[in-house]
């Protein structure tokens, strides 16, 4: 049976869980607002921690898993708030323009020389990765080896860039920051 096979490790960990689970629980539902985010920060901290060799001391881990619970739905709401910012920047204007296939394709054409000049060259690469190759951001923020934030920020920088160089065209995006 599995039990028989758990390590000192694994038992010491699942008590844990079935000891704190609850209160774990409940302070990431008070900030997130979400039961399903709530339970997936908790069973993520108990997944790191079956990962990691990281010391538990007795007297310490109730603090020190309250600790992870709001450090991880901090992130989480941080995450949400920058994913919703750029949301709203790839919202298109609601009025629709009838353009001629010339100046559709004179449009693309600007378009594709504005992304070829993104600086810092990193803003290129998050386009292309994300909205050429269909890569979701997370994958993107792997692939480059940063975190989910600088991704954002990135893309939030290459976006405000498209925006100056699409002015005067009719692919116009709206500015939530403007």
């Amino acid at each position: 049976m599995y039990i028989e096979c758990m390590t000192d490790r694994e038992r010491h960990i699942e008590r844990l869980f079935r000891q704190h689970y609850s209160a774990m629980h409940r302070l990431a539902y008070m900030l997130l607002h979400d039961d399903d985010d709530s339970k997936d920060v908790v069973h993520d901290i108990f997944a790191k921690l079956l990962v990691e060799q990281t010391e538990l001391r007795e007297a310490t881990v109730l603090p020190y898993l309250l600790s992870c619970v709001r450090n991880q739905c901090l992130n989480m709401m941080r995450n949400r708030n920058l994913h919703d910012q750029l949301q709203q920047y790839l919202i298109p204007d609601t009025e629709v323009e009838q353009t001629s296939p010339e100046e559709l394709e004179r449009e693309i054409e600007l378009l594709a020389s504005g992304i070829d000049a993104l600086v810092p060259p990193v803003c290129r690469e998050v386009i292309r990765l994300h909205f050429h190759e269909g890569v979701p951001l997370t994958e993107v923020a792997r692939r480059l080896g940063v975190s989910h934030t600088t991704i954002y920020k990135h893309l939030h920088s290459a976006l405000s860039q498209l925006r100056q160089t699409l002015v005067g065209t009719s692919i116009n995006y709206h500015n939530v920051y403007d």
